[in-house]
């Protein structure tokens, strides 16, 4: 017995010595910074550690000698070695990916810089999430908008749909919509933007919350959204879409990008269409009546490696008639003769040049013209006018390393002229901005990011406005960072605000630089973003928390002042929007989830008054769960949650939820879907009248939940 127990205390004490703890130290290759979540993991087996927030992963029973490793982190170029288990600690370099990184620069910033190195805080909207959006709504990028955390899209008109965007509880006004960096969607061709640009040839959307002005000129005071196109690769791209829905919609797209040696050329064409559409029995369009047609050619040039020149077309033509449906199926007599018709018109020119000096230093010259008609008829009244408007530019970029300077001076124009149709004076207005600007990035450490900007605009007939911005990003590690930034923001007054939309300009009288002046504002974000992995790496985590406060001075606001007109008046007091927003994203193999609450409270504050800014939901929560298995299968499953707003008559909406189901099959060349849109089917007119008055001559109320409710539409597309 005593030699078998000496036996066995050597076999455990040999066993003891075969086995050992490997202590990993994973970094960054260039900045030396540890790399929380790196996972480690000895190769062809599920033993495997996640690195900590000093980047250490720690391997327990690991047998004596070399054995063969792998690390990898998002990011990051997978790395793979044998390595011995000796007990001393180990360190690993993971090389940045290029490829990753280069898809991440931010267009909106005017930085040539990553977004993980950029003190602006900027939000992506990519091109896997643009197409899973386009299964939903294919025609037009309203849902893609609406579904973020923190923006909100409100709809303008209950009969013929036209909406506009809010961010951080602001009017549509104050955000700016940019293609490509260029503004198409201002005054005016603001009023049916969202409606008519669809998803289709998109390569992402850029988000930036808060005070932008310094970056691109008045009128970006919640934030801005700039639509990024897709540029043509040397692998042909040939794509085309073809949605129906229940609602009587149809959309045919189709997508064309090729680059050659010196040249390459994309082509947009779409066909959208719907027929009047009233689930509710009410008698009015929930979803008008509209026919569309859009293109878009770009031709892209590079005479040389240091130069590339853009040159691009935006067109489309619309005819939309909402109002009593019995009317638009053409039963027309004396108690079904309300209609709202809008004939629209938009063309836009596009020319970019840009020249390299060297690999930091290039010089771009950016032009656009836009030309937008727009024809509304009513029962007795029609409003007729176009807009023309121009965007030039000239700025210089020099990146270096460790700082990175953006000069430059534009001339933005913007004239309205309206055909007189009734007594209303002439709303006609001519405004030019003259505007320069210069920005600066600097790492003050390897962790510490300024950014800071100034802008100065002169707008005619308004004055100077001078801008001044700045923003610093802290990197803990690489799990942990923070951002703060603000700045100032103007806005030039015109008529073409949600309030005047509404009620389709009539009886509005014009803004007058006598007695209407700028609006001026000052906002400013935080924001903490972590991510890490647990369970051996196998889980994602991601969480953003940010807190916003914007306040707008002198706000120009539609007052009644009798006999049926209206006036625009600045405000003696101000507009405060503050709020939090709360971002998580889970994954798990195939699965996603997101995770997303809004608090937004903005009021109305004059003197001791104090008023809710209507339609403005206090508490907005989103979810969505994906399951996807590459070029096989998409399944998302959604849910949004919106809480009673203020109204404008002084009460308070209904809460309501937002639920919808897409499933997509995918193949090599072709793929098929079909999406259950709110399929709860809240609709506002289940909870209340969109109206008040008789059908001939209706009183709509606010529009404040979906008018359309449960839709399902379904359709293929073809890759070539």
């Amino acid at each position: 017995m005593r030699y078998i127990l000496s036996i066995l205390l050597q076999l455990a004490a040999i066993n003891g010595i075969a086995q050992t703890t490997v202590a990993v130290y994973i970094k960054d290759k260039k900045t030396k910074e540890p790399l929380t979540g790196a996972l480690l993991r000895i190769t062809n087996t599920n033993t495997g550690a996640a690195a900590d927030v000093n980047g250490l992963a720690i391997i327990n029973n690991v047998p004596s000698g070399r054995f063969p490793v792998s690390c990898s982190m998002v990011g990051y170029e997978a790395y793979t070695d044998t390595i011995s288990a000796k007990g001393d600690t180990v360190m690993i370099l993971l090389e940045p990916s290029d490829e990753e990184m280069e898809e991440l620069v931010v267009s909106s910033t005017r930085s040539s810089r990553t977004i993980q190195d950029i003190a602006t805080r900027v939000e992506l909207i990519g091109g896997e999430e643009l197409d899973e959006k386009a299964n939903m709504k294919p025609g037009d990028i309203r849902m893609l908008l609406s579904e973020s955390t923190g923006i909100q899209t409100l709809q303008t008109s209950a009969t013929s749909g036209n909406s506009n965007i809010r961010i951080e509880g602001l009017d549509g006004r104050y955000t700016q919509i940019l293609k490509d960096g260029f503004p198409l969607y201002n005054g005016f061709a603001g009023g049916l933007g969202l409606l008519q640009t669809p998803p289709l040839n998109l390569k992402r959307v850029e988000v930036i919350k808060g005070a932008s002005s310094t970056l691109y000129g008045g009128g970006a005071i919640a934030g801005l959204i700039n639509l990024i196109s897709k540029t043509p690769g040397f692998d042909r791209e040939l794509k085309f879409v073809a949605n129906v829905t229940s609602a009587g919609g149809m959309d045919v797209d189709g997508y064309y990008g090729k680059r050659n040696k010196q040249t390459g050329f994309t082509v947009y064409a779409a066909y959208n269409a719907n027929k009047p559409y009233d689930p509710s029995g009410y008698g009015f369009t929930a979803i008008p009546q509209f026919n569309r047609y859009s293109i878009n050619p770009r031709l892209f040039i590079y005479p040389s490696e240091k130069t590339d020149i853009v040159l691009g077309v935006n067109a489309n033509f619309e005819d939309r008639q909402g109002g009593d449906i019995r009317y638009l199926l053409g039963e027309r007599d004396s108690s079904h003769a309300y209609f709202e018709n809008n004939k629209t018109q938009r063309i836009n020119s596009e020319l970019s040049v840009t020249h390299r000096f060297s690999t930091t230093a290039s010089l771009t010259v950016k032009n656009t013209f836009g030309y937008f008609n727009r024809i509304i008829d009513a029962p007795a009244y029609t409003f007729d006018g176009y807009q023309n408007s121009s965007f030039s530019e000239v700025s210089y970029a020099n990146h270096q390393e460790k700082t990175e300077w953006i000069a430059g001076i534009n001339l933005t124009s913007d004239a309205f002229k309206e055909r007189q149709l009734t007594s209303t004076p002439l709303r006609d207005y001519s405004i030019t901005t003259y505007g320069v600007f210069v920005q600066n990035t600097y790492n003050i450490t390897s962790r510490f990011i300024m950014e800071t900007g100034l802008r100065t605009d002169y707008v005619s007939s308004y004055g100077a406005a001078i801008l001044p911005r700045i923003s610093f990003l802290y990197k803990v590690n690489s799990s942990l960072s923070s951002r703060l930034g603000g700045g100032l923001g103007y806005k030039t007054p015109t008529i073409f605000t949600e309030e005047s939309e509404r009620i389709i300009y009539k009886n509005v009288l014009p803004v007058n630089k006598d007695y209407n002046s700028l609006e001026h504002s000052y906002g400013a974000n935080w924001d903490v973003n972590y991510k890490t992995t647990i369970a051996h790496g196998q889980v994602g985590i991601s969480l953003n928390q940010l807190l916003f406060y914007t306040q707008l001075q002198s706000p120009l606001v539609l007052e009644p002042i009798g006999l049926g007109a209206y006036r625009f008046y600045n405000l003696g007091g101000v507009i405060e929007a503050k709020g939090a927003e709360t971002n998580i994203k889970v994954s798990y193999k195939h699965f996603k989830l997101f995770l997303g609450y809004t608090y937004t409270h903005s009021h109305l504050h004059t003197g001791n008054f104090f008023r809710e800014t209507p339609l403005t939901p206090r508490h907005h929560t989103n979810s969505v769960l994906m399951y996807e298995v590459e070029n096989k299968w998409k399944l998302g499953l959604e849910a949004y949650y919106y809480s009673p707003q203020f109204l404008n008559d002084g009460s308070f909406s209904h809460d309501y939820w937002l639920c919808g189901f897409m499933a997509e099959r995918i193949w090599k060349n072709i793929s098929v879907y079909i999406n259950f849109e709110n399929f709860l089917d809240s609709r506002q007119t289940r909870y209340d009248p969109i109206y008040t008055g008789s059908m001939v001559n209706p009183q709509f109320k606010d529009i404040y939940a979906p008018l359309d409710g449960f839709v399902v539409n379904g359709g293929i597309k073809v890759r070539l």
